[in-house]
């Protein structure tokens, strides 16, 4: 048995090294890819377009340009060219997902525990991804801080981090908040809360003792700047949970909440009005058809599935037209894959709003530039557009196509999956095997 294990991480090993991006980066930063067909998002498409890259950053858009001395040229000659992908909600590249030790963890952060080898990380790159919002789990009522990262393989965790975005807490209601001690504490007692109004009462509990707890840092503040402070004047006791909780209520973070039945998403749309924080997006929300007119007047979008429905009794009343129908009213709609498979064929899963009554060019947007703007990110990547970050994917077909597949995924203008690239390094470790 001891064999077997060892043979099997010698070959994750080799697969690995024959993936690392050492082995294929070139011209980092500097390139022009010619003769695509550009879907730019922000715009009709461009047949036989170009763009130029220097330093990461697009530069040139247009036809007939000119690549500095240097720069590496992409033939891209009936291809497609788009930003890069977005994946509003996962948890991939993480050594840890939930603290389910208690209902309550603000003060975790998703950021401490990034795992930079993960190999999910690879396998949403070869789907054209090149940011994911990776997230805390959804065992506990309020989780924690959680992260937008860039796809960077090969590179430290810090270089991963994108500073720019919204910093995001997790929240959670329904099944999952109910169960998951049952499931991650087995044989002990169960935790409060076990019913969805227990988990809007903790909310608002632990929302009202931050309150307190920043009033007491003002009173405190107030009287140390005072002409004549008390000399036995002191701070309050810090709290960590508490702090992130004050974030939050200071328009520090934004709120982003698993939820899936209409009823408990308008409970916290309620909850967020009453204490005065920020909804980024409400995660999945199966049954978001049905409360269009309040999340148009929160001014609140969604993170979905396309469909894969009914999957627990709290999905039962989704519908596979619940995107479309909320892109048609209005509503910020991103897709995401909740996962670190299927993260790798996002482009698939826009590919079905077609079919539920999009047109391309709005499925696209919904694993592009809408998900830029649910992240905050939208001045800087989700549509090619000169001065914007060079984040984009290569496919061989129309990205929409169920037959089409990702040639190559470059990240401020470095190349990090490069499909070609990577079976001529496969060729040549089978060749030099066979030498052997």
């Amino acid at each position: 048995m001891k064999v077997v294990i060892s043979r099997t991480i010698l070959f994750i090993i080799f697969v690995l090294a024959l993936l690392a991006p050492e082995s294929y980066l070139l011209a980092a930063g500097n390139l022009l890819i010619k003769n695509a067909t550009i879907l730019p998002v922000s715009g009709p498409p461009i047949p036989g377009g170009e763009v130029l890259i220097i330093d990461g950053i697009i530069k040139q858009i247009g036809k007939n340009l000119s690549a500095p001395a240097g720069a590496r040229v992409i033939e891209a000659s009936g291809k497609y060219l788009i930003p890069g992908i977005i994946d509003t909600h996962t948890h991939l590249a993480l050594s840890g997902t939930n603290e389910g030790t208690d209902a309550i963890t603000p003060e975790v952060r998703m950021a401490d525990v990034i795992n930079a080898d993960d190999p999910a990380i690879f396998t949403a790159l070869t789907g054209g991804v090149t940011m994911v919002h990776t997230m805390h789990g959804s065992a506990n009522v309020i989780g924690g801080v959680n992260v937008v990262l860039k796809l960077k393989w090969g590179q430290p965790s810090e270089k991963l981090v994108v500073k720019e975005a919204f910093p995001t807490l997790k929240f959670a209601l329904g099944e999952n908040v109910k169960q998951s001690n049952r499931v991650l504490l087995p044989g002990r007692p169960q935790r409060y809360p076990a019913t969805r109004m227990g988990a809007n009462a903790i909310i608002r509990r632990e929302l009202l003792r931050a309150k307190d707890y920043m009033t007491q840092w003002e009173r405190y503040e107030k009287l140390k700047n005072s002409k004549n402070p008390p000399r036995n004047l002191l701070p309050p006791r810090k709290d960590l949970r508490l702090e992130t909780l004050a974030d939050l209520l200071r328009g520090k973070l934004y709120a982003r909440t698993h939820a899936y039945v209409a009823t408990e998403m308008v409970e916290f749309l309620r909850l967020a009005k009453e204490f005065g924080f920020k909804v980024a997006a409400l995660e999945h929300a199966w049954e978001a058809y049905k409360i269009t007119d309040e999340l148009l007047a929160a001014g609140v979008g969604i993170s979905v599935f396309i469909d894969s429905w009914a999957y627990k009794m709290e999905a039962a009343e989704g519908i596979a037209y619940n995107a479309a129908y909320c892109t048609r009213r209005g509503i910020l709609v991103s897709i995401n894959s909740d996962s670190s498979e299927r993260v790798r064929r996002l482009f698939n899963e826009a590919g079905k709003a077609v079919k539920y009554g999009l047109t391309q060019d709005e499925a696209l947007k919904m694993i592009t530039i809408n998900a830029a703007r649910q992240l905050g990110v939208d001045h800087l990547v989700g549509s090619i557009e000169v001065g914007k970050q060079a984040d984009l994917a290569l496919f061989d077909q129309h990205p929409m196509s169920a037959y089409t597949r990702c040639e190559m995924t470059i990240i401020e203008g470095d190349v990090y999956f490069d499909r070609q690239q990577i079976l001529k390094n496969r060729e040549e470790a089978a060749a030099r095997k066979g030498g052997n």
